[in-house]
Protein backbone atom coordinates (compact mmCIF):
# COMPACT_ATOMS: atom_id res chain seq x y z
CA UNK A 1 0.00 0.00 0.00
CA UNK A 2 1.91 3.24 -0.96
CA UNK A 3 0.30 6.57 1.15
CA UNK A 4 -0.96 9.34 -0.43
CA UNK A 5 -3.06 11.61 2.01
CA UNK A 6 -0.81 14.02 4.06
CA UNK A 7 -1.97 11.75 7.03
CA UNK A 8 -0.78 8.75 9.11
CA UNK A 9 -2.19 6.21 11.41
CA UNK A 10 0.43 4.49 14.35
CA UNK A 11 -0.40 1.74 16.00
CA UNK A 12 1.00 -0.15 18.71
CA UNK A 13 0.97 -4.09 18.46
CA UNK A 14 0.41 -6.36 21.53
CA UNK A 15 -3.16 -5.25 23.28
CA UNK A 16 -3.61 -2.57 20.57
CA UNK A 17 -4.59 -4.69 17.62
CA UNK A 18 -5.33 -7.69 19.12
CA UNK A 19 -4.80 -8.66 22.66
CA UNK A 20 -2.68 -10.75 23.68
CA UNK A 21 -1.86 -9.77 27.25
CA UNK A 22 -2.60 -13.28 28.89
CA UNK A 23 -0.49 -15.24 26.54
CA UNK A 24 2.22 -13.04 27.62
CA UNK A 25 1.26 -13.41 30.96
CA UNK A 26 1.68 -17.16 30.76
CA UNK A 27 4.82 -17.44 29.28
CA UNK A 28 6.21 -14.94 31.75
CA UNK A 29 4.85 -16.64 34.50
CA UNK A 30 6.06 -20.15 33.18
CA UNK A 31 9.52 -18.39 32.45
CA UNK A 32 9.29 -17.25 36.33
CA UNK A 33 8.05 -20.90 37.37
CA UNK A 34 11.21 -22.87 35.18
CA UNK A 35 13.11 -20.20 38.12
CA UNK A 36 11.31 -21.14 40.88
CA UNK A 37 9.28 -18.19 41.16
CA UNK A 38 5.76 -16.40 40.83
CA UNK A 39 4.59 -13.64 38.62
CA UNK A 40 1.62 -11.60 39.64
CA UNK A 41 -0.82 -9.86 37.83
CA UNK A 42 -0.35 -6.67 39.49
CA UNK A 43 3.66 -6.47 38.77
CA UNK A 44 2.89 -7.71 35.29
CA UNK A 45 0.40 -4.55 34.12
CA UNK A 46 2.24 -2.07 36.10
CA UNK A 47 6.37 -3.20 35.19
CA UNK A 48 5.83 -5.58 32.02
CA UNK A 49 2.93 -4.69 29.57
CA UNK A 50 4.69 -2.34 27.26
CA UNK A 51 8.21 -2.17 28.42
CA UNK A 52 11.48 -3.24 26.42
CA UNK A 53 12.52 -7.03 27.01
CA UNK A 54 16.01 -5.34 28.11
CA UNK A 55 14.21 -3.28 30.95
CA UNK A 56 11.56 -6.35 31.85
CA UNK A 57 14.74 -8.72 32.70
CA UNK A 58 16.07 -6.28 34.24
CA UNK A 59 13.35 -6.04 36.74
CA UNK A 60 12.58 -10.07 36.83
CA UNK A 61 16.26 -11.20 36.69
CA UNK A 62 18.75 -8.20 38.55
CA UNK A 63 20.95 -10.90 39.74
CA UNK A 64 21.89 -12.50 36.20
CA UNK A 65 22.67 -9.68 33.61
CA UNK A 66 24.75 -12.42 31.94
CA UNK A 67 21.70 -14.57 30.88
CA UNK A 68 18.73 -11.35 30.64
CA UNK A 69 19.49 -12.03 26.65
CA UNK A 70 18.66 -15.77 26.73
CA UNK A 71 16.07 -16.22 29.30
CA UNK A 72 14.35 -12.76 27.13
CA UNK A 73 14.44 -15.40 24.17
CA UNK A 74 12.97 -18.22 26.10
CA UNK A 75 10.08 -16.53 27.35
CA UNK A 76 9.37 -15.43 23.42
CA UNK A 77 9.72 -18.29 22.21
CA UNK A 78 6.99 -19.81 24.65
CA UNK A 79 4.57 -16.83 23.55
CA UNK A 80 4.89 -17.64 19.89
CA UNK A 81 3.92 -20.96 20.76
CA UNK A 82 1.05 -20.52 22.38
CA UNK A 83 0.13 -18.34 19.54
CA UNK A 84 -2.51 -20.32 17.64
CA UNK A 85 -5.34 -17.70 16.28
CA UNK A 86 -5.46 -14.50 16.43
CA UNK A 87 -8.26 -11.95 16.93
CA UNK A 88 -8.54 -8.43 15.80
CA UNK A 89 -9.24 -5.79 18.09
CA UNK A 90 -13.23 -4.71 17.29
CA UNK A 91 -13.20 -2.01 14.43
CA UNK A 92 -9.41 -2.37 13.55
CA UNK A 93 -10.13 -3.97 9.97
CA UNK A 94 -12.65 -1.21 9.34
CA UNK A 95 -9.63 1.71 10.02
CA UNK A 96 -7.30 0.02 8.05
CA UNK A 97 -10.14 0.09 5.49
CA UNK A 98 -10.84 3.60 5.77
CA UNK A 99 -7.03 4.17 5.58
CA UNK A 100 -6.70 2.63 2.46
CA UNK A 101 -9.49 4.44 1.00
CA UNK A 102 -7.94 7.82 1.56
CA UNK A 103 -4.55 6.77 0.81
CA UNK A 104 -3.53 6.90 4.53
CA UNK A 105 -0.14 5.63 5.69
CA UNK A 106 -0.12 2.90 8.11
CA UNK A 107 2.86 2.14 10.70
CA UNK A 108 3.24 -0.30 13.65
CA UNK A 109 5.32 0.64 15.92
CA UNK A 110 6.04 -1.96 19.01
CA UNK A 111 8.77 -3.02 21.66
CA UNK A 112 8.20 -6.95 20.81
CA UNK A 113 10.62 -8.59 19.13
CA UNK A 114 10.42 -8.56 15.17
CA UNK A 115 9.92 -12.75 14.99
CA UNK A 116 6.76 -11.85 17.31
CA UNK A 117 5.97 -8.86 15.20
CA UNK A 118 5.79 -10.64 11.86
CA UNK A 119 3.84 -13.66 13.33
CA UNK A 120 1.16 -11.60 14.34
CA UNK A 121 0.46 -9.24 12.06
CA UNK A 122 0.15 -12.56 9.59
CA UNK A 123 -1.86 -13.89 12.01
CA UNK A 124 -4.15 -10.75 11.79
CA UNK A 125 -3.77 -11.06 8.02
CA UNK A 126 -1.90 -7.49 7.99
CA UNK A 127 1.34 -8.08 7.12
CA UNK A 128 0.50 -6.15 3.38
CA UNK A 129 -1.32 -3.54 4.82
CA UNK A 130 1.39 -2.17 6.77
CA UNK A 131 3.50 0.50 4.98
CA UNK A 132 6.41 0.48 8.11
CA UNK A 133 6.95 -1.81 10.72
CA UNK A 134 9.54 -0.51 13.34
CA UNK A 135 10.45 -2.38 16.14
CA UNK A 136 12.12 -0.57 19.51
CA UNK A 137 14.93 -3.19 20.15
CA UNK A 138 16.34 -2.56 17.03
CA UNK A 139 16.28 1.10 17.67
CA UNK A 140 18.88 3.35 20.03
CA UNK A 141 15.96 3.33 22.13
CA UNK A 142 12.67 1.11 22.54
CA UNK A 143 9.36 2.72 23.89
CA UNK A 144 8.69 5.21 26.38
CA UNK A 145 11.34 6.96 24.17
CA UNK A 146 10.35 8.94 21.35
CA UNK A 147 12.50 6.79 19.07
CA UNK A 148 10.23 4.30 17.71
CA UNK A 149 7.32 6.82 16.98
CA UNK A 150 9.72 9.65 15.50
CA UNK A 151 11.38 6.62 13.53
CA UNK A 152 7.58 5.39 12.22
CA UNK A 153 6.43 9.24 10.91
CA UNK A 154 9.71 9.33 8.99
CA UNK A 155 9.50 5.82 7.37
CA UNK A 156 5.96 6.83 6.55
CA UNK A 157 7.17 10.22 5.31
CA UNK A 158 4.55 11.96 7.75
CA UNK A 159 4.74 14.43 10.79
CA UNK A 160 3.13 14.34 14.34
CA UNK A 161 1.02 16.77 13.95
CA UNK A 162 -0.69 15.12 10.71
CA UNK A 163 -0.97 12.09 12.68
CA UNK A 164 -2.72 9.66 14.90
CA UNK A 165 -1.72 6.67 17.31
CA UNK A 166 -3.02 4.05 19.71
CA UNK A 167 -1.54 2.80 22.32
CA UNK A 168 -2.45 0.36 25.52
CA UNK A 169 0.29 0.80 27.87
CA UNK A 170 2.13 3.68 29.73
CA UNK A 171 5.20 3.68 28.52
CA UNK A 172 3.78 3.38 24.93
CA UNK A 173 1.62 6.16 25.31
CA UNK A 174 4.50 8.16 27.03
CA UNK A 175 6.45 7.50 24.21
CA UNK A 176 3.66 8.68 21.36
CA UNK A 177 2.65 11.82 23.18
CA UNK A 178 6.38 13.21 23.88
CA UNK A 179 6.84 12.63 19.61
CA UNK A 180 4.02 15.00 19.21
CA UNK A 181 1.50 12.89 18.35
CA UNK A 182 -2.14 12.84 19.18
CA UNK A 183 -2.84 9.51 20.98
CA UNK A 184 -5.50 7.42 21.77
CA UNK A 185 -5.44 5.07 24.54
CA UNK A 186 -7.47 1.85 23.99
CA UNK A 187 -8.98 0.20 27.35
CA UNK A 188 -7.78 -2.92 29.11
CA UNK A 189 -6.89 -4.25 32.30
CA UNK A 190 -5.25 -0.82 33.89
CA UNK A 191 -7.96 1.84 34.71
CA UNK A 192 -8.29 4.70 31.99
CA UNK A 193 -6.58 7.55 33.86
CA UNK A 194 -3.62 5.51 33.72
CA UNK A 195 -3.09 5.75 30.02
CA UNK A 196 -4.67 9.72 29.92
CA UNK A 197 -2.06 10.66 32.85
CA UNK A 198 0.96 9.35 30.44
CA UNK A 199 -0.93 11.62 27.60
CA UNK A 200 -3.65 10.11 25.90
CA UNK A 201 -6.28 12.26 24.63
CA UNK A 202 -8.78 10.29 25.51
CA UNK A 203 -9.23 6.65 26.18
CA UNK A 204 -11.47 4.61 23.74
CA UNK A 205 -13.06 0.54 24.53
CA UNK A 206 -11.78 0.18 20.69
CA UNK A 207 -11.67 1.21 17.27
CA UNK A 208 -15.45 1.42 16.69
CA UNK A 209 -15.33 4.04 19.36
CA UNK A 210 -17.85 7.08 17.69
CA UNK A 211 -15.66 9.91 18.94
CA UNK A 212 -12.92 8.32 16.84
CA UNK A 213 -14.57 8.40 13.79
CA UNK A 214 -15.23 11.59 14.04
CA UNK A 215 -11.78 12.68 15.13
CA UNK A 216 -10.36 11.17 11.94
CA UNK A 217 -12.63 12.71 9.55
CA UNK A 218 -12.02 16.53 10.78
CA UNK A 219 -8.37 15.55 10.97
CA UNK A 220 -8.48 14.25 7.60
CA UNK A 221 -10.49 17.16 6.02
Amino acid sequence: MNAKADFCLLFDLDGTLTHTDDLHFDAFATLMAEHGRALDHDTFLRHIVGATNEAIMARLFPGLPEQHLELAERKERLFRDSVTRLTPTPGAPELFDWAERHGVGIAVVTNAPRANAELMLAGLGLTDRVDALVIGDELAHGKPHPLPYQTGLTRLGGRADRACAFEDSPSGMRAAHAAGIHSYGIAGALPPQTLLDAGAAAVIADFTAPELWRWLERALG
